[in-house]
């Protein structure tokens, strides 16, 4: 397939276009670079824009012939969203519908959107399945729903397969430490945790240790990104005109973030300094997938289901590129 890839230079992005790549698929990488990395995107590949741009958009499109969407680009911080919906409902919602209303006047008929397991909100129970009630608690979940029903409303009323696929917390990084995560800021655990063992920063902070959880701190299900990456190829090939799939993608095994913690100092075999510090409003004791359907349906299963792969992967990234992508040829945009 002939695959645009929004979002092609950024963390999951350019991950999963290196797999559609190594498949045997035609990718082509579409970023702003406000987030993404020309050094992640594939060599050769990256379509510079902005997708609010749909006159370039359609034109590309066209010039590229392209049969199948993946659409990556988005804002993700869940706090900002909260100061600056807007921004938010502007970009993830407004452009998307954009993306979609372009796409379906090309007559294209896949298209896989990466959606988020913050649309279900605050859930009674874990492990979450796909027939929770959708009821996101910030304008991040919501913005992400929102294209949701779109995209079930353009399978109906055009014949547009679609897969909305929930995952969990992304982690880890490709086994050859070519890539890896890179953000600005950086709010994720791990990255921040070896942060630390690089000496980048004093300490981790955990926020919250009285939950009701075995040791108090919040519990997550950490996927790595490489095995989002195969879901979503899957999901793309499954797809048919008019097909719907609505997947969580998660390994359905919880870390603690002190758990998390402890085998990051064990990988790295470096002491890691935390400091408590009181709760994050908005912080659910407990998210971890029932990622069942997705093993069903597709077939698929995670090649990192251990947290101590996923965080090895990690610490190869970033102990070979401490400083992200300014250590493979500029800063970011740069070429």
């Amino acid at each position: 397939m002939r695959i645009l890839v929004t979002g092609g230079a950024g963390y999951i992005g350019s991950h999963a276009a290196r797999h559609f790549m190594e498949k045997g698929h035609e990718v082509w990488a579409y970023d702003n670079l406000v987030y993404g990395h020309r050094a992640a995107a594939p060599a050769g590949r990256l379509i510079t824009s902005d997708l609010a741009d749909f006159g370039t958009l359609d034109a590309v499109l066209a010039e590229k012939k392209i049969e199948a969407i993946v659409h990556f680009a988005a804002f993700c911080y869940v706090g900002e969203s909260v100061t600056d919906p807007a921004k938010y409902y502007r970009n993830n919602t407004a452009v998307a519908l954009g993306l979609l209303e372009t796409a379906q006047r090309r007559g294209i008929k896949r298209f896989v959107f990466s959606s988020t397991c913050a649309t279900y909100g605050d859930v009674a129970s874990v492990p979450i399945r796909e027939d929770f009630p959708q009821q996101p608690i910030n304008p991040y979940g919501r913005s992400k729903l929102m294209v949701e029903w779109a995209l079930a409303d353009y399978a109906a009323a055009y014949g547009m397969g679609y897969a909305a696929l929930r995952y969990f917390n992304a982690s880890g990084a490709h086994p050859s430490g070519e890539i890896g995560e890179d953000h600005e800021p950086e709010t994720h655990l791990l990255p921040l945790v070896l942060q630390v063992a690089l000496g980048q920063r004093a300490n981790i902070k955990i926020f919250g240790d009285d939950y009701p959880t075995p040791d108090g701190t919040c519990i997550r299900d950490y996927i790595h990104v490489e095995d989002l990456a195969s879901a979503h190829l899957l999901a793309l090939e499954k797809l048919e005109a008019g097909s719907a799939l609505k997947m969580n993608l998660g390994t359905g095994r919880g870390y603690s973030v002190r758990q998390a913690i402890d085998l990051c100092a064990e990988v790295t075999g470096k002491p890691i300094a935390t400091e408590i510090a009181p709760r994050r409003p908005g912080d659910p004791p407990e998210l971890v997938a029932d990622a069942s359907l997705a093993r069903r349906e597709l077939g698929w299963t995670p090649r990192y289901a251990d947290l101590r792969e996923i965080v090895a992967t990690a610490w190869n990234w970033h102990s070979r590129h401490p400083r992200g992508y300014d250590d493979r040829g500029g800063k970011k945009g740069d070429a």
